[in-house]
């Protein structure tokens, strides 16, 4: 359902009530986290309020790569493995054993769970959940149109067969030996739906949500931007210590801080360096803050722009970008500049490689020697709403523009709301964009070959051309810059297949040198991961990967 103006509930069609104003949004909610109207419910009930820079456009996690989507939704589903909250270790989720050897990987499946419609989970889930994702042979294949990148990245480009042994043993048989599968089942986009949903949905699994999670979905309402969850009260695993969640979108930075600092919202999160001091000011809450594990950058798309496909043309506009003053002074404090894909904290990051410095001079030189003296222009893409890597998009774009003006290239900004900026950009429609990437998994294949490897055949990539359209068959649409560099992509995939971190060490490094210097994105920041949480949030964590581990929290 697509309607901007309706509101989809588990429980049949609502009429959807209040305006996009937090206050009327949260109508009926009071201060203290307590639903005080009289529906039917407790007035001792707990709400949960979470506030965020944007809507979740689908509740299908097959169906997106956003994290705004995986923000509500590993609350509704689960996985087969999944991360300790805050930490990049693996721990049990619907999966209760699993074992790797050789390409063989072995997983003994959790008894007794059951979906939010009471069906019982079993590995025939999982199988459906696997085949919709990425079989088109199978019957209920979600299609090409509607999978997101995920798809053959996380799982189908590995897998080669599954066997099911009953209802609770599986033998996933792999293509190759790959470093990080069961990290990528930890991933979001590798949480399993119900068989039974699959088969009688189809894609309509972007509003009728029905999961293993800790929450199931209330409401789903896109005309206010709200989405409301409820407590499983049959949940498996620990919680949830609240009896309803409620994600609210509030696009301005300063007003979730201020509506965090009047009590309507519990937590928010794409803070930037202005509005978390404001939350710093605040007695009722608190600003909490983590190393991130992120990259933002500008893509250049190779495919659409003649003069991209000259690495001097991309290295002069790296010079030509004050990337140091975009992070000191727009984002003051809560950033740090780039140098590369990885980010500091991650194996494989090189730490010989330093930012491009601001260099006018040096970029107007490549310029010229490229043919390019002149200047020319191109749009640059960026979405509105603020996001951990890009907490104030606009003003990076218009730094950006003044800057390439300076060296005489003329700057044409598109700004969209952030869904369907993830449209125009998929579909290679920019010339160049602004992007970022926080981590699935906490593992270097989750930067270097989710976003810089055309994941496309060898005999597809033409012959002395270092990039490759976006309608090549098979095309890794999260590579924004339509990248193709075969000796970057031999040494991420050596990267795959080694199970020796010291051996991936230095493939990454290796692969990162040619990704700095190469620049098919000029690297902008990694950013720290900023919360605020009010006072009478109690057992939240801030993670880097994975979550928001809401069914942890309570409210006083």
């Amino acid at each position: 359902m697509s309607s901007s103006d309706s509101t989809v509930s588990r429980r049949g069609f609502l009429t959807a009530a209040g305006g996009a104003a937090v206050t009327a949004a949260l109508a009926g909610c009071s201060g203290n986290g307590t639903d005080d109207q009289d529906n039917g419910d407790s007035e001792d009930s707990t709400l949960l309020r979470y506030g965020r820079g944007s809507h979740s456009t689908t509740l299908d996690f097959q169906n997106s790569t956003s994290g705004e989507v995986a923000k509500v939704t590993e609350n509704l589903y689960d996985k087969l493995i999944d991360f300790v909250p805050g930490e990049a270790t693996l721990r049990e989720g619907l999966a209760t054993d699993y074992s790797m050897d050789g390409q063989t990987v072995s997983l003994t499946l959790r008894e007794g769970v059951t979906f939010h419609d009471g069906e019982e989970f079993t590995a025939q889930d999982f199988v459906a959940t696997y085949r919709r994702f990425t079989d088109s042979d199978y019957e209920y294949y979600a299609g090409d149109d509607y999978v997101s990148a995920y798809g053959n990245f996380t799982l189908g480009n590995w897998i080669e067969d599954i066997q099911v042994d009953g209802d609770y043993e599986m033998t996933i048989e792999l293509s190759q030996q790959y470093a990080p599968f069961f990290r990528n089942l930890a991933m979001f986009p590798s949480a399993v739906h119900s068989e039974a949903s699959i088969e009688e949905y189809g894609t309509d699994l972007q509003s009728n949500a029905n999961g293993t999670g800790p929450f199931e979905l209330e409401t789903l309402d896109d005309g206010n931007e709200q989405i409301r969850l409820s407590a499983n009260e049959d949940y498996w695993g620990e919680g949830p210590h609240v009896d309803e969640l409620v994600f609210v979108t509030v696009g301005e930075n300063s007003t979730r801080a201020q509506s965090l600092g009047s009590g309507e919202l519990d937590i928010i999160d794409g803070l930037g360096a202005q509005s978390a001091q404001q939350v710093e000011g605040f007695d009722n809450a608190s600003l909490e803050r983590k190393e991130g594990i992120n990259i933002g950058y500008m893509a250049f798309n190779l495919s659409s722009i003649e003069q991209f496909q000259d690495r001097r043309v991309r290295q002069a506009i790296s010079y030509a970008i004050d990337t140091e003053s975009i992070v000191e002074e727009i984002y003051a404090g809560v950033a740090v500049q780039a140098s590369q894909p990885l980010p500091p904290n991650l194996l494989g990051y090189n730490e010989d490689l330093d930012p491009y410095p601001y260099d006018p001079d040096e970029a107007q030189q490549l310029l010229d020697e490229a043919g390019y003296g002149d200047g020319f222009s191109f749009e640059l893409a960026t979405f509105q709403n603020p996001r951990a890597y890009n907490p104030s998009p606009l003003q990076t774009a218009e730094t950006v523009s003044s800057n390439l003006g300076e060296v005489g290239i003329d700057v044409e900004i598109n700004q969209q709301s952030f869904g369907p900026f993830l449209e125009y950009t998929a579909e290679g429609r920019h010339d160049a964009c602004f992007l970022g990437w926080m981590t699935d998994n906490a593992d270097p294949d989750n930067f270097a070959y989710a976003l810089l490897h055309p994941q496309v055949e060898a005999d597809q990539l033409t012959e002395g051309q270092d990039w490759v359209s976006f309608d090549t068959e098979g095309f890794n649409t999260s590579n924004r810059a339509g990248w193709a560099n075969r000796e970057y992509m031999d040494l991420v995939e050596e990267g795959q297949r080694s199970l020796d971190d010291a051996e991936r060490e230095e493939l990454y490094n290796e692969a990162m040198q040619i990704a700095h210097d190469e620049a098919p994105w000029v690297y902008l920041d990694y950013a720290e991961e900023l919360r605020g949480v009010a006072n009478r949030v109690q057992n939240y964590t801030v993670a880097t990967i994975s979550g928001p581990y809401l069914n942890y929290v309570s409210v006083e």
